[in-house]
């Protein structure tokens, strides 16, 4: 059995070992030294101490990215209280759900959570605090009201002369499958489900990226932290592995818009990029391609002669493009476009696709760039082992199976649910359909919940029609849903350029049917679509860019 290690010592040793070097920038803004963050960590111990927080006590973290954030977090870890990060995005009656559901004692809120949340309809909260500068929002215990007032006085008289290295001496768990965050799942659908993971699956997930990125990413490194810390896929590898080996992270504290990432990514040129499809398809769509899409370039790229050096060219602009100095680009979170990928793989961009769950906090398979087979999501990841519930798994799709350090412990308060993702037999049923070829990659088909039936029986995946429609004539993005038995596409349309164009409706729906019979004569007959409608905005998507299907269901 592989002996892992205390995690809030990992913590405190980075904060020893890197006392003086940059940790923390709030970009376009502050920065925090590592021995900065040390003592803002210990003034937030003293208000948990002497506001009666006990170690297990749940305190939960609802605001964008930021410096004082991660403190936070970090803060309410190495006490031993039970972080609950809670996405920003969500709906004021969703975050009163999770805080009330995880019997959260303590909220830290941003200022726009600030303003939607009701503490009237979360009742059993002792405090709500500000995490811009840590002043109490709302007290409803003395203890706490006293403590934040002479906050800066006990701190004081702790330590008299000053707060130093030696001082620091944090709770470390009393064994890797201590509970250490409850994160709740995007849940698409109703309340989402509250992942209770243990030290051990955040060791693990940290070890993973030592071992695939530590060449690249370590003492001194930059990293821009784009997804949300709230989400297991920004938290485990835009944070908490770069805190742990020293690096210098700047968090995007206003909306992360392709404007915004593409300055930062010029201005920072970080060591590694971790983002989900939307970002990295959106600056490549309206940065790269048109660029790239006139007669001269097409007709260049169609000579053999020169097509590689070509190729090597526009590899250096896209790369320009994220800030040049990165080793990899890790993509994550939903399906990418086959069309995007197709052109990265061509242009042999350093980029991978990653496949994960907030369940296993969240990885489960990786490849390095260099080995990546196109359209997988890569091979069974450090500390987990894959397989796939199907008879013939290189041909005939199945539900993704997992176990390994990673996996949750189970739902908070839900052993039903708990029960269904684990039976007993020690693999998590990640409600993901996929193949496996004879190297280990696994090939992501959709989720076993929206897979849709033919008329025969046959098995049809939505996510696989929209990934062709989505590559055709101003197509944004697509949905595909199931009505009296007919498959109907619904397309949210690239209005910017038709109307650049000067198009009217009537010239994107006869746009739109050509679209539907190129698209028809590429599919089987049970999954053609019956016709393209045209949405007239942006779909409603989930924090981490999925298209919330269940809102467009007949």
């Amino acid at each position: 059995m592989l002996e892992v290690p205390s995690f809030n010592q990992l913590i405190e040793d980075s904060i020893i070992k890197n006392w003086d070097l940059d940790a923390i920038t709030d970009y376009q803004g502050a920065t925090l030294q590592y021995h900065d963050v040390a003592r803002k960590i210990e003034k937030l111990h003293i208000l948990f101490e002497n506001s009666g927080v006990v170690r297990g006590d749940r305190i939960a973290l609802c605001g964008r990215n930021s410096s004082n954030w991660a403190v936070a977090f970090l803060a309410t870890l190495t006490y031993g209280a039970v972080a609950v990060p809670v996405l920003h995005e969500f709906t004021a009656d969703q975050i009163h759900n999770i805080v009330n559901h995880s019997e959260a004692r303590l909220l830290f809120v941003g200022d726009h959570v600030a303003k939607i949340i009701d503490p009237e309809q979360m009742p059993a909260l002792e405090g709500i605090i500000n995490i811009p500068d840590y002043s109490l929002l709302i007290s409803r215990s003395e203890k706490l009201t006293y403590a934040r007032e002479n906050l800066n006085a006990m701190f004081g008289q702790k330590y008299p002369k000053y707060f130093r290295k030696e001082h620091i001496n944090y709770y470390k768990e009393q064994s890797p499958e201590e509970l250490a965050l409850i994160n709740y799942t995007s849940g698409t659908t109703g309340f989402s489900k509250g992942v209770m993971l243990p030290y051990r699956a955040m060791w693990s997930n940290a070890d993973f990226a030592r071992n695939v990125m530590g060449e690249h990413v370590h003492h001194g490194s930059k990293v821009i932290s784009i997804l949300p810390m709230a989400h297991m896929y920004g938290m485990a590898f835009e944070f908490m592995y770069e805190f742990l080996v020293g690096c210098h992270i700047y968090y995007l504290s206003r909306v992360p818009t392709p404007t915004l990432i593409a300055q930062a990514f010029a201005e920072v040129k970080p060591s590694i990029i971790i983002a989900v499809p939307l970002v990295i398809e959106k600056i490549i769509k309206k940065r790269v391609f048109p660029k790239i899409q006139n007669n001269m370039m097409r007709l260049l790229l169609n000579m053999p002669v020169v097509n590689k050096k070509v190729n090597q060219t526009i590899c250096k602009q896209v790369r320009e493009a994220f800030g040049g100095e990165f080793y990899e680009i890790i993509v994550g979170g939903a399906a990418f476009s086959q069309e995007v990928e197709t052109f990265l793989k061509r242009i042999e961009f350093p980029y991978t696709v990653g496949f994960g769950a907030t369940e296993c906090g969240p990885i489960i398979c990786y490849s390095d760039w260099e080995t990546f087979a196109k359209g997988s999501c890569g091979r069974a990841a450090l500390h987990m082992e894959v397989k796939i519930d199907s008879e013939d798994p290189e041909n005939v799709p199945g539900e993704i199976l997992t176990k390994g350090l990673n996996v949750m412990l189970g739902y908070f308060k839900n052993d039903e649910a708990t029960a269904q993702a684990l039976p007993g037999d020690g693999w998590f049923h990640t409600g993901d359909l996929g193949t496996m070829d004879a190297e280990g990659n696994v090939f992501i088909k959709g989720r076993s919940k929206n897979m849709l039936l033919g008329p025969s029986g046959q098995n049809i995946y939505p996510e696989e029609i929209e990934d062709q429609l989505n590559s055709m004539t101003l197509v944004t993005e697509s949905l595909v849903i199931q009505e009296d038995n007919k498959l109907i596409g619904l397309v949210f349309p690239d209005y910017d350029e038709a109307h650049k164009l000067g198009f009217t409706t009537q010239d994107l729906n006869n746009i739109m049917e050509q679209n539907l019979q190129t698209l028809n004569a590429q599919l089987p007959a049970y999954s053609k679509l019956s016709a393209i409608r045209l949405q007239l905005e942006e779909f409603e998507k989930t924090p981490k860019k999925s298209i919330k299907r269940f809102l467009y269901q007949p």
